[in-house]
């Protein structure tokens, strides 16, 4: 029996063209109808899309492979729906010059901060934004980083504008000035950083209080902004793995799975059983690791100056089986297109058991320690709370979200690399606050060690990286054994495999949310557009929404409790 059309097909069948991509369902919208659409479908349909997932662009002018109707650039819009456990991806056509579509931010308030990425690095304007201005580059900065004619690099860059009006006029509007007076209260304007240990990196944060209280707080992102994409666009499929490690640089190869699925997604790789399995023990070690650093530091922005130290030794026993295995530690850069880079070393199991043996007695003591401290649930308890319908507005993923109650995990809902293999848990809370965020982290690290027990027991045999000739580089023991095995290591590793034309999106459950690359390729050595959608930058704008009203102390509380990394916020 024939499925049923999709709901846009069946509304809009006039005004929305399927595309030929395979990996999400996705449709052609003139830009006069998307914000129909969009209302459409986070509103009126049955199981509506009620999250934003993502926004970008692609400037399509020097693309050689574009299915689809002639365009210069192209706004893409990715929605997730919770209830169909489906995305849908809408792209509309733009002009290079003058490029315009409708505001999305009276659907979602999470649109505010995409919008202005857009504008920001594509020169796509969104008309009726309320406050559309540069988001993660100086209000100085010339041109559009992402479009194709925009130099790559610092040394095809000429010399700097001079801030001119509109740049100033930005720079004072975000400095804001002082208020009048309020029943003889003044409200004072104070800068959060860039440089403070409480907004743990370079993130400023632009408090109006009253007294103690946040009347607002806005975020000032970019300074951490490497222009991770970019870089992406310039690298080959091979050689970006290891720019993946710095996006959320404590994350480690959680940050390789995603770009690599998609990539063997668009290669049609299927990956070998034993290099799915120790992928996910890495995988799953790294978010431990990560929750350790997130623990430690979020009891020390408390008070508590003891577990940090504990914890870090802690994550330093990781940190030593990753080294044994991968021979780097926070950025090991690992993971291979089709597996992983070499086998596992001899005695990594004892190593791995010692850990799997040692971590329990930690974890009851932290709890001790730290979750049933009453200080620290003085001050987490009812600070930073949201209802579940609040975290999908927002965009809210990962131990955010769940801390709502709604059991939402990528490794659960869409198994992705070999986790419908292994028994685990997905660990939730009711209250949304600042303490349900601790309970369900310290509880996924218990979970975690579940997973990588298994994946010690149940090791499978054979190789390590798919036999496939574009799998990257090709298996030691072939290329060390004739010269067209070595030839194609060669040219592998320094110009890059051939990844066929086509786009392909993978998201993840990394250890801070959803992490997705949505990877679009022409047959080329390199990707022509590489996106990255982290959680910690949705997680950041939510920021103002759940402070105010709240004291600048709970506003430390709650920037702990998000566990966001800046360069996840700004790549």
């Amino acid at each position: 029996m024939e499925a049923p059309a999709h709901p846009i097909v069946q509304r809009f069948a006039a005004r929305a063209v399927a595309d030929e991509a395979r990996d999400v369902p996705t449709f052609w919208i003139d830009a006069a109808r998307i914000h129909e659409v969009l209302t459409f479908l986070k509103d009126e349909v049955e199981r509506p899309y009620r999250m934003l997932y993502d926004l970008t662009a692609i400037d399509e002018r020097m693309r050689r492979a574009a299915p689809g109707p002639p365009r210069e650039m192209t706004v893409v819009y990715h929605l997730l729906s919770l209830e169909r456990n489906q995305d849908v991806r809408l792209k509309v056509a733009v002009p290079s010059e003058a490029p315009a579509v409708p505001t999305a931010t009276d659907i979602w308030p999470s649109a505010s901060w995409y919008e202005r990425e857009v504008w920001d690095m594509f020169g796509v304007k969104f008309d009726g934004h309320p406050d559309l201005r540069r988001i993660l580059m100086p209000p100085t900065w010339r041109g559009h980083p992402l479009r194709k004619d925009h130099p790559a690099r610092a040394t095809e860059m000429g010399v700097f504008e001079l801030p001119d009006e509109r740049a100033q006029a930005e720079e004072e509007a975000m400095r804001s000035a002082e208020r009048e007076p309020t029943d003889s209260t003044r409200i004072l304007t104070l800068n959060l950083g860039p440089q403070h240990p409480g907004t743990h990196g370079v993130l400023r944060i632009v408090l109006d209080l009253d007294g103690e209280r946040i009347v607002d707080a806005r975020p000032d992102i970019g300074f951490h902004h490497r222009g991770a994409e970019k870089m992406g666009e310039r690298q080959s499929w091979h050689t970006f793995i290891p720019y993946t490690d710095r996006i959320d640089y404590l994350g480690g190869v959680v940050n390789e799975l995603p770009y690599l699925l998609a990539v063997e997604a668009l290669a049609g790789i299927e990956v070998p059983d034993r290099a799915k399995v120790i992928r996910i023990m890495l995988c799953e070690l790294f978010r431990i690791a990560s929750h350790l650093v997130w623990y430690g530091t979020f009891a020390q922005d408390l008070g508590a100056l003891s577990p940090v130290f504990y914890m870090f030794t802690d994550r330093e026993r990781a940190f030593q089986i990753v080294e044994a295995i991968c021979g780097a530690r926070m950025h090991p850069g690992w993971f291979r297109i089709g597996g992983v880079a070499q086998d596992l070393p001899r005695g990594w199991d004892g190593l791995v058991r010692e850990f799997c043996e040692h971590m329990p007695d930690r974890l009851r003591e932290y709890d001790r320690m730290v979750m049933k401290n009453p200080i620290f649930q003085a001050r987490t308890r009812g600070i930073g709370a949201y209802t579940t319908a609040q975290a999908i507005e927002w965009g809210v993923t990962g131990p955010g979200l769940r801390a709502t109650g709604l059991g939402w995990d990528f490794r659960k809902k869409r198994p992705y690399g070999g986790y419908d293999h292994f028994e685990f848990d997905i660990p939730t809370a009711a209250a949304g606050d600042s303490y349900a965020r601790a309970e369900v982290r310290v509880a996924e690290m218990w979970q975690s060690l579940r997973i990588i027990e298994q994946c010690v027991n149940d090791m499978p045999g054979g190789p390590v990286k798919a036999d496939h000739p574009l799998a990257t580089p090709p298996p030691k023991e072939r290329a060390l054994h004739d010269i067209e095995a070595l030839i194609t290591h060669f040219l592998g590793v320094s110009w890059g495999p051939v990844i066929p034309a086509g786009e392909a999106f993978c998201g993840v459950e990394a250890t801070k949310g959803s992490n997705g690359y949505y990877l679009v390729s022409d047959g080329d050595v390199h990707p022509y557009r590489v996106r990255i959608r982290t959680p910690s930058f949705p997680h950041m704008q939510m920021l103002p929404a759940i402070s105010r009203g709240l004291m600048v102390s709970d506003l430390v509380t709650i920037l702990g409790s998000i566990d966001f990394v800046l360069a996840d916020v700004d790549r």
